[in-house]
């Protein structure tokens, strides 16, 4: 419940400041600011520095994109620019008396035998923001424009709000927000009768298993209250993702404050897509708001 709180309150903000504005980028200015601020928020991490973390989060991931790049290595220096910042934060913390935040719990936890180092907190850090905040951005920006190309199932969700949560789940099976994830067979397997071999590299789309006109009726068809809906976007055993709870609860909220704040949402220009092989993402998508 507290959580839930602090993912709305911060919801709240980013909303009333779009309410400002009226026109607004959606991907940067509204959905890139919710994950990078719940993370500063669960991590202690002080406020005048969140938009600092949302810039070089998003470096770290742009490097496909020659609209969003900077120059050459800017990806591998964001990601050590970020560890450096997190390294100071644990070295700070362990001085304080602190105990409030996840950054505190962290480096008091016993993991084998001995607490995480400042190096090993850096690592952590940088792959908990960088894969919490590209996917977490991509499943509300390009949620929001598929429900503004479904009319039916927005006003649906308008008239029901009790559907966001497998409205939630609908949109990270349609627009999931990676192309594929590869992995690397430790032994020798046969699927669908294709033989593979121990160290064969395999990938999976996820746009096509989330399709799959086995597991899923009308599997092209948009629907908010598909139930049941066994997507593999968060992935599945040993490495299913870690921030599925936290991208559900965002998602949830986040959907519920802005449909609540705003009576009517168009676009205000044509969406542009990420260029990159593994983000299935947007890249500027320009709305109207009106209450």
């Amino acid at each position: 419940a507290a959580l839930e709180q602090h993912v709305r309150d911060i919801c709240r903000e980013i909303v009333a400041d779009a309410r400002e504005r009226r026109e607004v980028e959606f991907v940067h200015d509204v959905a890139a600011r919710l994950p990078t601020q719940v993370i500063g928020e669960l991590f202690g991490i002080p406020r005048q520095d969140w938009g600092y973390l949302q810039k070089l989060a998003e470096m770290t991931t742009s490097s496909q994109d020659p609209d969003l790049y900077g120059p050459d290595n800017a990806e591998g220096q964001a990601g050590a620019e970020m560890a450096s910042y997190a390294m100071d934060l644990a070295r700070s913390r362990r001085r304080s008396d602190r105990a409030d935040d996840l950054t505190a719990e962290i480096l008091a936890t016993d993991f084998g035998g001995s607490p995480m180092s400042d190096v090993e907190f850096g690592g952590f850090f940088v792959q908990l923001v960088t894969a919490g905040n590209d996917t977490t951005k991509g499943m509300l920006s390009s949620g929001l424009l598929t429900l503004l190309r479904h009319p039916d199932q927005l006003a649906r969700l308008r008239a029901d709000p009790t559907l966001l949560p497998t409205a939630v789940e609908e949109i990270v099976r349609y627009d999931n927000p990676l192309h594929y994830f590869r992995r690397t067979a430790l032994v020798d397997t046969e699927l669908a009768g294709t033989p593979i071999a121990a160290g064969d590299k395999v990938a999976m789309y996820y746009t096509s298993a989330n399709r799959d006109e086995r597991v899923f009726a009308d599997p092209q068809t948009f629907d908010i209250g598909r139930k049941p809906n066994p997507h593999l976007s968060f992935g599945m055993g040993g490495h299913f993702c870690l921030g599925a709870h936290l991208a559900r609860l965002e998602g949830r909220v986040f959907f519920a404050v802005l449909l609540d704040a705003f009576g009517t949402i168009d676009l205000s220009g044509e969406p542009v897509r990420v260029r990159s092989n593994l983000n299935n993402s947007l890249k500027t998508l320009p709305i109207r708001l009106a209450a």
